[in-house]
């Protein structure tokens, strides 16, 4: 009995320090991105650099989701969070170091390709190690947990973030961020090993990954959730500083404000299911998605602050019903790929979506950019109707 206790006991012990890691990583990461994109603005550059900053990220992102798939199902899962931590580590001290170039852009933008490749990899490996470091907790439990505590991340980098650029230099703004990985390090060290067993090793080698209209579907509905988050980031600075007329602060209480939201979106999913059919819940979410970002054209910003928790509710609560539709239809065994394969797709599409909108939004406000967004969505949803309705007159 004592041993048994001990057991226990040490896998609760490396869940916490895995959920320790998961928070610091996820403080790191959107500060990261954050402190990006306000350099950007403030120096005067305006949207288009931070435009270019994602979308460097986006296709560093895009690329390396196969290969971050496929490391997952195939490589020690802790190594590789190790591994990515570290390297977000140094690409956030060498982009401080190097802050007084004279030209920033081009800094930004090149340190963001190996920041978002190895973030990709992080995020994979690391979501794919909770069944193995759950302490005995059910997974809807365990994955609850996570997600939580990675959304709690995101509000304390955009609250301290903000209040960190607003009164010190963005070098030792960024000398914070990396401080946040190097603790990600520090906790993932505490986390026990857990390899792959020989059995599970032959079900991956054995295992394909099928495509099917059933992941496109999913590929669809990741890609407008991802593209209305992409836009929060780039057009979320400008938006602000532009026609609010706010502060570094007033950024960071609207990015707070969309963490809130993203926190309390992880809570709704439970009760949501039991009531709601998962396919209509997505579409649900889409459209609600179109009726906040159409209301920003017409708020100020308080207003603008509950836009944005509302928008952050609904991110969250897709993001995390398309991850457990995909759990539960795809063998663990291939999910690390599924992982890959879906975000490669998602961000793909959203990707094309931004680009042609970034062709034909020369001179739009920002609050015009998201009311064009909004009617994508609405466009989008009907054609997810007609085609799901096809599919099953066919099926």
């Amino acid at each position: 009995m004592p041993r048994s206790c001990s057991v226990a006991d040490y896998g609760s012990r490396s869940f916490n320090w895995y959920l320790a890691s998961t928070f610091a990583s996820a403080v790191g990461r959107n500060a990261y991105n954050f402190a990006c994109a306000w350099i950007l603005v403030v120096s005067g550059y305006g949207v288009s650099a931070v435009a270019v900053f994602f979308a460097s990220l986006s296709m560093a992102e895009l690329i390396a989701s196969p290969l971050a798939g496929w490391m997952s199902d195939h490589y020690d899962r802790r190594s590789l969070c190790l591994i990515a931590d570290f390297v977000r580590f140094l690409a956030a001290l060498a982009l401080g170091a190097i802050m007084f170039a004279p030209d920033l852009r081009w800094a930004i933008w090149l340190s963001a390709i190996p920041f978002a490749a190895f973030d990709r990899i992080a995020l994979t490996a690391s979501q794919s190690m909770i069944p193995s470091v759950g302490a005995g907790f059910p997974l809807s439990t365990a994955n609850c947990m996570a997600s939580f505590l990675t959304q709690s991340g995101s509000l304390v980098a955009a609250a301290l973030t903000g209040v960190l650029l607003y009164v010190c230099t963005p070098t030792v703004t960024l000398a914070a961020i990396a401080a946040a990985f190097a603790i990600s390090v520090c906790c993932m060290c505490l986390v026990r090993r857990e390899p792959l067993s020989l059995r599970d090793a032959r079900n991956t080698n054995e295992s394909e990954l099928l495509i099917d209209r059933h992941l496109l579907r999913l590929g669809a509905i990741y890609a407008l959730l991802y593209l209305g988050g992409m836009l929060v980031s780039v057009i979320g600075p400008s938006f602000v500083f532009e026609e609010l007329k706010g502060s570094a602060i007033d950024f960071g209480q609207l990015e707070s404000a969309w963490s809130a939201g993203s926190i309390l979106g992880a809570i709704l999913l439970i009760p949501l299911v039991r009531i709601i059919e998962v396919p209509i819940l997505q579409l649900i979410i889409l459209g609600l998605t179109a009726v906040s970002f159409a209301a920003l054209k017409m708020v100020d910003l308080p207003w603008a602050l509950l836009a944005f928790a509302v928008l952050g509710v609904l991110y969250n609560l897709g993001r995390v019903v398309v991850e457990v539709t995909l759990q539960s239809s795809v063998p663990r065994s291939t999910l690390g790929r599924a992982k890959g394969a879906l975000h490669c797709t998602g961000m793909l599409l959203g990707l094309v979506l931004f680009g042609i909108g970034a062709v034909f939004s020369g001179g739009m406000n920002p609050s015009t950019i998201f009311l064009v967004f909004a009617g994508i969505l609405a466009v989008s949803i009907i054609a997810l109707i007609v085609f799901r309705v096809d599919w099953r007159n066919r099926g």
